[in-house]
């Protein structure tokens, strides 16, 4: 079983200590990179929707892309990632997450939980080059899974795998029956946090997942689709 998430904006640089590996399309990545630095301020604002400030903070870190480097699974700092906590898991657990885990990215296409990486600003529905990202990845990343295949990523991640491969969604709604975005984000953290700790290898132990209220529904829920519901 794999599971794949969508990375944060929100990059740091980690001095955790691991056996960091090197992205799996790492030349791809540099190339990316590559024709990012050839753009002007305003093209670069343009392809990266951002303000003024962050196209300069976005320029010095392309122009260091072979600088500083900190493990995928200890750089990203997003809400889905605090709610993991890698940094106080056990040996164990963060192997368990270098086997099954894979993180999608705009810049490195796949990653897996120790792969280096430097702080980048990269969405996948980024467009350039008359073309987007989905098309410049193709099936790539998803010729590097194997399933079943849990998908805790967002949609505008998991549109890169879904095309080739079947995945099993994973829904955290409210009583509602709707979804409230930062629930959901703490409830992926928290279910990566899960299958870690209980050494998860099967898509009907997901099911025991009963964290921050959330209970599976199988009512609401089919062979590709887990769904969970909190009481609130």
């Amino acid at each position: 079983m794999q599971i794949i998430i969508a990375p944060a904006k929100q990059i740091k640089t980690s001095e955790d200590v691991l056996p960091m590996s090197s992205p799996i399309f790492l030349q791809e990545a540099k190339y990316l990179a590559e024709q990012i630095r050839r753009l002007d301020d305003g093209q670069l604002k343009k392809l990266l929707k951002c303000s003024d400030a962050l196209v300069q903070k976005t320029k010095r870190q392309y122009q260091n892309i072979d600088a500083e480097h900190s493990p995928a699974i200890m750089a990203y700092s997003g809400i889905q990632y605090q709610y993991m906590a890698p940094d106080v898991m056990t040996d164990e657990q963060l192997q368990y997450l270098q086997d099954h885990l894979r993180i999608l990215s705009g810049l490195y296409g796949i990653l897996r939980p120790f792969d280096a990486i430097v702080p980048y600003r990269l969405e996948m529905q980024a467009k350039f080059e008359h073309k987007n990202l989905y098309a410049f990845w193709g099936r790539k990343l998803a010729d590097t899974l194997e399933g079943p295949i849990l998908n805790l990523a967002s949609e505008e991640y998991a549109k890169c795998i879904r095309p080739y491969k079947e995945l099993i969604d994973v829904r955290f709604l409210e009583s509602t029956h709707k979804e409230k975005g930062v629930y959901v984000k703490m409830a992926r953290g928290r279910m990566v946090r899960f299958l870690a700790e209980e050494q998860i290898e099967t898509p009907e132990d997901i099911k025991k997942f009963r964290e921050l209220d959330y209970r599976y529904d199988p009512s609401e829920s089919s062979r590709n689709q887990f769904v969970f519901i909190r009481n609130s």
